[in-house]
């Protein structure tokens, strides 16, 4: 009997991958000098400012206007640059608080699994 193949990760998941973009986003900032302008207060002000951009590309749609926005083109490209601005942010203020990213992101998924659990959680939303 042939061995299943070893499951993978997704592509960019890995702990390096992480460690990689936050190497680059310190770059750009220190090649600016503007590491002392990122506090913990404005990174965390920056991150919500972004996300809030990025949830008004949403404002007033229906799910299937969203839908054909997020299919292709210039209004998808703007959501996406929305969301590295919140990731570049997010980034930057967990190196700032001298967090690893990667290992808070496997942590938390350990720790959504134990409470949702597949059993109690496929196919839906609501909480118990």
């Amino acid at each position: 009997m042939k061995k299943p193949a070893p499951r993978r990760r997704p592509r960019g998941t890995s702990l390096d991958s992480f460690r990689a973009a936050v190497a680059a986003v310190r770059r750009f900032r220190d090649d600016r000098e503007w590491a002392r302008f990122h506090t913990p207060k404005n990174l965390a002000a920056a991150v919500a400012i972004e996300a809030a951009e990025l949830q008004e590309r949403f404002l007033w749609k229906t799910d299937d206007e969203i839908a054909r926005e997020l299919a292709a083109g210039p209004k998808r490209d703007a959501v996406v640059e929305e969301l590295a601005d919140v990731m570049l942010f997010t980034l930057l203020l967990a190196d700032r608080l001298g967090g690893d990213v990667g290992e808070a992101v496997a942590t938390k998924l350990a720790a959504n699994a134990r409470q949702y659990p597949v059993a109690l959680a496929r196919g839906t939303a609501r909480k118990y």
